[in-house]
């Protein structure tokens, strides 16, 4: 963990859970290395819920490793790479060239049937503080260059991105009575499918700390700008992890918050978020000391920037294989990503692909409409980026459906049998949760009585009396005041077993909230496949048009002008949501075009009996 003590997060927990669903290690090691877990947005629905956890680093380092080590039929061998193997291309695939490998820096070379690039922010990568800079991709270590220029020569687009790191802090050193205290979940929710519970327990967890920014601070940063390279850097910083500096030009004369998080259980090494700088480290260790609770804090490293190649993800296939040279996948910060979990949902993706090409079989996609993880590689391949990109829950348009309870459901299920990579333990696992989720909601379903009764039978929830159908147990089951396990003392013989699984009576709670908007979503996806034929009017303006299209659609939409539905999806860039919306509006507009023709024949007829008298 190069950089934050911390995993998840609103749209990143929901990658985790992606990364899990298809037996992918982060989240069982984030289960077994935790020491303070959190979900975020809880006061909205499930399907935004953000799973989050502060990591010990020496612990997730070596369980990560260990788990690594102990994989059967898995080699590691620790060097680094200066260039490709390659060779010609095979006939009837696109690229110039085909890989077979790669060239160690010590001059070994390691033949492979294929290849996956995850360089990080290690590509012809510089480190800044102040006005210094020297070659790296992370303090200590070195810069990859030989590969950045393999890569240049290749013909691959190449741009350039920043970020940055804060300075850590000494613990002991920090008076944390001044500032807001976080506590940790009780009970910790787990990551993993896998995990009945995480490795610590609720009381033993950390806790993390708020304090914030003042004008001293502002006023330090705004004195010192000419001292600060990476700020005037061209080069693209993450919108949504920006650098104190960046905040505070951005956003003048506000306050920001800054979190002390804790490295680990017996670490004395605190990572102030929020508090990212690459001034030099004598002016950082004074504007630390302005800072509520800080103010005798000592600097135990200071904070630095990171300017590093990326190369166009545009280049890339939906399976992350690269167009240009066959048989060479990448994932991570070389495609234009920020933070580590989308990293691991491009890393299982890659992986799983790479494995597949070599078998000879076809590419494991996931869709938009079927994960995150579709999501984050459609919007990267069709899009590209122009600044660090990062997964928000605001991207993903069938938000209701890709639920971070779900997500063994969308994809377990396939990768066990088209990808391979489920283990079997998971997979009837998984099975058995389906099955019991099923049966569950048909024993819901099946206990039906008028609202009346239902009044009478769960007084803790408000029930309107007002309506004549009846209502099933799982109607109910929808109200805030209800749960499985009030049903299950209404109805013991029907729902008991189902209450006393704890996982399986909170996730049929969800599938019931989210029974109806589910639908809905499932008829809209349908809608688009059975109207890919639609014809589209050649003369229509899309800039005029009432559709809810945002404005880079509506543009992608003059400038391409499709003839039909099934053209529109195949735009680059243009959303599943944006195509169910133009679909409805043409659907309408011809419908009101045909009652306008029917009424306007109508007018004819009369008027024409009209003419003719009695």
């Amino acid at each position: 963990m190069s950089c934050n003590p911390s995993f998840g997060g609103i749209g990143k927990g929901h990658l985790v859970r992606e990364v899990d669903a298809l037996d992918g290690l982060c989240a069982r090691i984030c289960d077994q290395s935790g020491v303070h877990y959190k979900v975020l947005n809880k006061s909205k629905g499930p399907a935004v819920w953000g799973l989050r956890a502060q990591i010990d680093r020496k612990l997730y380092k070596a369980n990560m490793q260990k788990e690594i080590l102990q994989t059967p039929c898995l080699t590691v061998c620790e060097a680094s790479v200066e260039d490709l193997l390659l060779t010609e291309p095979e006939t009837g695939s696109p690229g110039k060239c085909r890989v077979s490998g790669v060239i160690l820096g010590d001059g070994r070379r390691v033949h492979a049937g294929s290849v996956i690039l995850t360089t990080g922010t290690f590509l012809r990568a510089m480190i800044l503080i102040g006005l210094e800079r020297h070659p790296a991709g992370r303090m200590g270590d070195q810069a990859s260059v030989g590969l950045a220029q393999t890569l240049e020569r290749l013909g691959f687009t190449l741009g350039r991105l920043k970020t940055g790191t804060p300075p850590r802090l000494l613990r002991d050193s920090i008076d944390f009575s001044f500032m807001a205290r976080q506590l940790a979940d009780d009970p910790p929710v787990p990551f993993s499918f896998l995990s009945e519970a995480v490795w610590i327990k609720p009381e033993h967890q950390l806790s993390c700390y708020l304090t914030h920014t003042n004008p001293k601070v502002d006023q330090l940063i705004r004195e010192n700008l000419h001292l600060n390279n990476h700020i005037r850097e061209t080069a693209k910083g993450p919108r949504y992890c920006p650098s104190l500096e960046s905040k505070v030009l951005r956003f003048p004369n506000r306050v920001h918050q800054l979190w002390l998080e804790p490295e680990g259980l017996d670490s004395n090494v605190i990572y102030p978020q929020g508090m990212s700088l690459t001034l030099p480290s004598e002016i950082q260790e004074e504007l630390v000391t302005h800072i509520r609770g800080l103010e005798k804090a000592k600097i135990v490293q200071p904070g630095y920037g990171v300017q590093y190649d990326f190369l166009d993800p545009r280049q890339l296939t939906a399976s992350l294989e690269s167009r240009l040279v066959q048989r060479l996948f990448l994932a991570g910060q070389i495609n234009g990503t920020t933070g580590y979990e989308e990293a691991a949902a491009q890393g299982i993706i890659a992986g799983i692909n790479a494995g597949l090409r070599v078998k000879g079989q076809p590419p494991f996609i996931i869709s938009r409409t079927e994960g995150y993880i579709g999501v984050l590689i459609d919007d990267l391949t069709t899009l590209g980026v122009d600044e660090p990109y990062r997964m928000f829950t605001s991207r993903v348009e069938f938000r209701m459906s890709l639920r971070p309870d779900n997500a063994d459901r969308r994809l377990t299920f396939r990768g066990y049998t088209e990808a391979g990579c489920v283990s079997q333990k998971r997979y009837d696992q998984a099975s058995r949760m389906n099955a019991m989720l099923e049966e569950g909601i048909e024993a819901l379903k099946s206990i039906e009585f008028s609202s009346t009764k239902w009044a009478q039978l769960i007084p803790e929830a408000t029930i309107s009396t007002d309506r004549s159908s009846l209502l099933s147990a799982l109607d109910i089951l929808q109200y805030q005041e209800v749960n499985l396990e009030i049903l299950a003392r209404a109805f013991p013989e029907p729902l008991k077993k189902f209450a006393e699984w704890r996982q399986l009576a909170q996730r049929l709670k969800i599938e019931a909230v989210y029974k109806q908007p589910v639908s809905v979503q499932r008829a809209e996806i349908e809608e688009v496949r059975r109207d890919e034929a639609l014809q589209l009017p050649g003369d229509l303006d899309y800039f005029a048009i009432s559709a809810s299209l945002s404005q880079e659609v509506r543009e992608k939409l003059d400038s391409h002008r499709p003839q039909t539905i099934g053209a529109v999806s195949r735009i680059p860039g243009i959303t599943p949501a944006a195509i169910v919306n133009l679909l409805k509006f043409v659907k309408n507009s011809r419908r009101r075009a045909e009652e306008l023709g029917n009424l306007s024949r109508t007018d004819s007829l009369f008027s024409d009996a009209d003419l003719l008298g009695p």
